[in-house]
């Protein structure tokens, strides 16, 4: 469902920048459960609580959410849609990128693991080490100076608030993939799918 006018045209661009975790995956972090884990406040940003720490207190933690996170990598599975949506925009000359508040490293290792990683340039994979993290538009603003285009020309994909924020601070079009289909951020959503296999199905009608 397109919740504004642009939707048609935002499905004929050819920039597309997807989140990782829970859009081009099934959903496996607990992030209550890691809070507990890194002594992290509930409801409070993760990596933004991490920040705000000294280097003596702040590094360890960080190490330990790495080790977290790489040892979810085998409980990866691939969104529904996935492979066939990726192919689709390859095919059609689409540049695309990942922008995550994983590692770089955890993506390329994801992506691989998901079978797509020939899709995707390593340097078009951004990681919470190689630019500050959703939702700071930098990211999407490096990727449309690396394909010589505007944010404007771009689609930021993801699951959750931190995407679409991201998407709109860098003036991309935005499509949040909410599997509930309860859309609950409309003023920030240009496209709402509750599967990337409607998603793809969209793009397919517009090629």
């Amino acid at each position: 469902m397109a919740f504004n006018g642009d939707g048609k045209a935002i499905l004929a661009r050819r920039h597309w920048v997807f989140d990782l975790d829970g859009t081009l995956t099934l959903p496996v972090h607990d992030f209550s459960v890691i809070r507990d884990l890194l002594g992290v406040p509930k409801g409070t940003d993760i990596l933004r609580y991490l920040a705000s720490l000294d280097d003596s207190e702040g590094q360890p933690l960080q190490d330990k959410l790495n080790e977290i996170e790489s040892g979810l990598l085998d409980r990866v599975e691939p969104a529904p849609g996935l492979i066939q949506l990726i192919e689709a925009l390859h095919r059609r000359g689409s540049r695309m990128g990942i922008l995550t508040r994983n590692t770089r490293d955890i993506a390329l290792k994801t992506i691989d693991h998901l079978g797509i990683g020939g899709y995707f340039q390593t340097k078009c994979i951004l990681g919470r080490d190689d630019t500050p993290p959703k939702p700071d538009p930098e990211g999407l603003f490096r990727l449309s100076v690396l394909w010589e285009t505007d944010p404007v020309e771009m689609v930021m994909v993801g699951d959750y608030l931190f995407d679409l924020q991201t998407g709109r601070n860098a003036g991309a079009g935005t499509v949040h993939v909410d599997r509930n289909r309860i859309f609950p951020w409309p003023e920030l959503t240009d496209i709402g799918v509750g599967t990337l296999n409607e998603l793809l199905d969209m793009i397919s009608k517009r090629s």
